[in-house]
């Protein structure tokens, strides 16, 4: 199955007095595109984070935050540093014998003073693997995502191949006819204008627009194109540039096609097939 660049993930974990959220969004790009946002608390792990998402996504541009907050379910296990607050009495009166009079520390006052609440913490590295193991949950979860998506990419495409053929048929049977009386009205032209039917002159002209006009090559590399496109669906994995040469490939058969018509039903079969490229190139610009 091919894979959309688009995708959204969201996973969360919690622990006494923590909580571990890590949130991946990714939209098409011409390569891997990576940003992290992440707490100070968590940048030991940028390398390593970086390491996992390259190796699940090839291509597409990855907004990766992580957010870690304190929890109200942490506050049984708050605690009063005892030698910290000792720290910060003998502060206060050291301050109130250099100044008389000033009032004393409240008890409000010295549970604000940094470091007199222990709160819980996590070892670094314990913290580490928790945010790798949501990591790994949330890739899981975009690739699920993105393989929703790049299962209506891949019927969308489908449709396009289906139009395409559609379109070549409708011609592939008329194009020798509709060559034979082209031609059968040129020569009548040259002769009217002087020409002899056995003039060399005639034939060489004859034979240069037949070539001119000879659309069966474009007709069988439109069909070889779209067989190719079939088969790059049903193979899967990272076929979005493979994909895009093969429009940009369909795109310049068409034009090709529609250059050499010398009769409306090639050139509306040339203008139809133009806009179901175009449709099978934005779609294509999704995949990954």
């Amino acid at each position: 199955m091919i894979l959309s660049m688009t995708g959204f993930a969201s996973v969360s974990a919690e622990w006494p007095g923590l909580a571990l959220t890590v949130e991946l969004r990714s939209v098409n790009h011409r390569y891997l595109d990576l940003s992290l946002r992440i707490p100070d608390e968590l940048r030991l792990s940028e390398p390593a984070i970086r390491e996992r998402i390259a190796a699940e996504l090839k291509r597409g541009k990855v907004d990766c935050r992580a957010s870690l907050a304190r929890t109200a379910a942490g506050s049984a296990s708050l605690a009063v540093d005892a030698g910290r607050v000792a720290d910060v009495a003998r502060a206060g009166q050291e301050v109130a014998r250099l100044v008389p009079g000033i009032a004393p520390l409240t008890t409000a006052e010295v549970l604000r003073w940094p470091g007199v609440i222990a709160e819980a913490t996590v070892p670094p590295e314990e913290l580490a693997a928790r945010l790798l193991a949501l990591l790994d949950q949330a890739l899981a979860d975009l690739a699920a995502s993105r393989a929703r998506e790049g299962s209506k990419l891949d019927a969308l495409l489908l449709a396009c191949c289906d139009g395409i053929d559609a379109q070549v048929k409708r011609v592939a049977p008329r194009v020798p006819a509709i060559q034979a009386a082209y031609m059968e009205k040129l020569g009548v032209k040259l002769r009217e204008a002087g020409a002899e039917a056995g003039d060399e002159r005639l034939k060489q002209e004859l034979a240069l627009f037949a070539t001119k006009v000879d659309v069966a090559e474009e007709v069988a590399r439109l069909t070889t194109h779209v067989a190719e496109v079939r088969r790059v669906l049903k193979a899967g994995g990272a076929a979005g540039k493979r994909l895009d040469f093969l429009a940009q490939e369909l795109h310049r058969e068409a034009n090709t096609l529609g250059s050499k018509s010398v009769d409306a039903e090639l050139s509306s079969v040339s203008l139809e097939l133009k806009v179901l490229i175009e449709q099978m190139r934005e779609q294509v610009q999704n995949v990954e």
